[in-house]
This record gives C-alpha cells, sequence and structure tokens, in this order.
C-alpha cells in the first residue's frame, strides 16, 4: 500500500500541495510548530477519558479508527513540513535520537 512511498516523496507532495495555494508564507516555522500542537492535541483528545483498555482496542471502532489516522497523518504532515523548512532530516534525527538514548538507558 505504502511500499512505494518515503519521506523525501512525501515531503515534495506538502510542499507541492502547500504552492499550489500560495501557503508557503504561513508555513514558518513558528506557525508549523503550532500548527503541530494542534494537531498533536486533537490526538490526545480521542484518547482524553478512555481507560487504558479502552485506548488499546480504539481502532477496533471504524469510525475513531478513522479519527485516529487522520490526526496521525495530520501531526506527520506539520512535522515532516517543519523537517523540511528547517532543514532536518527527520529519520537521521530519530536515528541519532535513539543511539543517545541507548547510551543514556543502557540495557541491564
Amino acid at each position: 500500500m505504502t511500499d512505494h512511498l518515503d519521506v523525501a516523496e512525501l515531503q515534495r507532495r506538502l510542499a507541492e500541495f502547500a504552492a499550489a495555494r500560495n501557503w508557503q508564507p504561513y508555513h514558518t516555522p513558528k506557525n508549523l510548530v503550532a500548527a503541530l500542537s494542534v494537531e498533536a492535541s486533537e490526538l490526545v483528545e480521542i484518547f482524553q477519558w478512555l481507560t487504558p483498555e479502552e485506548s488499546a482496542r480504539v481502532m477496533d471502532d471504524p469510525e475513531s479508527a478513522h479519527r485516529v489516522r487522520d490526526e496521525v497523518a495530520d501531526v506527520l504532515a506539520y512535522l515532516l513540513q517543519l523537517c523540511e523548512v528547517l532543514g532536518i532530516d527527520p529519520l537521521a534525527a530519530l536515528d541519532a535520537k535513539i543511539d543517545r538514548n541507548e547510551r543514556r538507558f543502557p540495557a541491564p
């Protein structure tokens, strides 16, 4: 389904989408971080009052699963756009962070 997609391709599609609508002037780091925060909060809202057990089953309900997928997509879209604007390779950043965490929190 998404085997052909990669981060660079998604960033290109997001940039083209924004350019076609002349949204680039609004895609500043500050605005993108604010939008990312809002979208992350909308994802939190889905889970806010669920029990741990209910949250583990959230994808079992088609309506809630759809909402979760949409909010995850929104969070990822803004994060990828932020990385593009700031010149961050998100996969390299994550790889480096995992390396640091492995050193910081060694397995017993």
